[in-house]
């Protein structure tokens, strides 16, 4: 018997062990893109914010670099970003003693339409809080749309068991980041991630190829119809920031040609109707020119749209320059001109300001 007895013992005493690695030592063996996430919640923990935040996704994440915007700023999208992370990162900021005076908000029509990562990264990456969860669950209740909340089910266990596992951290959760990742093969790569997008003020990319014409998913949407639970989360972050004179812009990624040219004229047209509807409802949100601009495939680094780094000087250098006077405040003055070309004003210098950030 003694023998079974060390054996369970010693199983016990390992997984353990492991437990208490993974609540310790995440950025040993978590994955790369972890190390960035870890960085925005750094500034977050410390409230350096800075004159503006950019909430949304991967694109944004990618292509709008906070340090050649003419103000203090801090990139707070994240890869899969829908309103639902937007409205986890606002909340934080919204606890702070200074706050931004721009939001500016980009999310592609995809994540208004479908779930994505929330539970893989958003809740793994401890980018929500346990909070953060409990409002999803009443919101998902209240608007009858679980799409987001019920999407994953580990071992088709109930929502509540799921929810205990992901608050407590529960091993197998990660075990695809150790087998990958080892214990601590990642430390230090992770640790210089963590320090470029700190310095970066949480601009890091996802692909630096030079060129990509695979037609990314807008280009195969039949319509945009947002999601009720997505759609709730987007008013609710454009209701926290109108209430507290926070100005919000949305501003549109831009995608590939390949991308530009099949996209539906009817999904244009329903995005600009429901971006259209929030404008009248918000006196501090304003739509910022073409909700789904095309630029050369030459400057996309992947199959996702997602800009490679002479695409992101572009576009950044081309949103500086725009807000080196004041946003636009009608959608008629956003149409002209805002962040439609590539060319010169697109690669134009900004001219440096007392408040620029670094």
């Amino acid at each position: 018997m003694r023998g079974p007895r060390l054996m369970g013992l010693s199983a016990v005493v390992s997984f353990a062990s492991i437990w208490i690695w993974i609540v310790v030592m995440p950025m040993a063996f978590m994955d790369p893109e972890y190390a960035s996430w870890r960085a925005k919640l750094t500034m977050l923990d410390r409230c350096d914010i800075g004159e503006a935040i950019v909430l949304g996704d991967s694109r944004a994440a990618a292509g709008i670099l906070p340090n050649r915007l003419p103000f203090r700023a801090t990139n707070l999208a994240i890869g899969g970003g829908e309103a639902i992370e937007a409205m986890a990162a606002l909340t934080r900021v919204l606890h702070c003693q200074d706050l931004p005076r721009l939001a500016i908000i980009s999310i592609d029509p995809g994540h208004f339409t479908r779930p994505d990562l929330f539970w893989y990264r958003s809740v793994r990456y401890g980018f929500v809080s346990v909070h953060d969860i409990a409002a999803l669950r009443e919101a998902s209740r209240k608007t009858g749309d679980g799409s987001v909340y019920d999407g994953h089910r580990t071992s088709g266990l109930p929502t509540a068991l799921r929810d205990l596992e992901y608050r407590i951290q529960f091993p197998p959760l990660y075990f695809s980041s150790l087998l990958h990742g080892g214990l601590v093969v990642r430390e230090t790569g992770n640790a210089t991630i963590l320090a470029g997008t700190l310095a970066s003020r949480g601009q890091y990319y996802f692909g630096s190829n030079a060129g990509s014409d695979t037609v990314a998913f807008d280009g195969h949407m039949d319509s945009f119809q947002a999601l009720p639970i997505l759609d709730h989360y987007f008013d609710t972050v454009l209701s926290a920031l109108d209430r507290h004179g926070i100005e919000a812009l949305f501003v549109a990624m831009p995608v590939n040609d390949a991308t530009g040219q099949q996209v539906r004229p009817a999904v244009r047209e329903q995005f600009r109707a429901y971006l259209s509807d929030y404008e009248r409802r918000y006196p501090h949100f304003h739509v910022a020119g073409d909700l789904m601009p095309s630029w050369p495939n030459r400057l996309f680094g992947d199959t996702f749209s997602h800009l490679n780094p002479e695409g992101a000087e572009r576009f950044s250098a081309a949103l500086a320059q725009r807000l080196q006077d004041a946003p636009p405040r009608t959608q008629n003055e956003a149409q002209n001109g805002w962040l439609s070309d590539t060319g010169a004003a697109a690669s134009a210098k900004v001219v440096p300001i007392s408040k620029r950030g670094s």
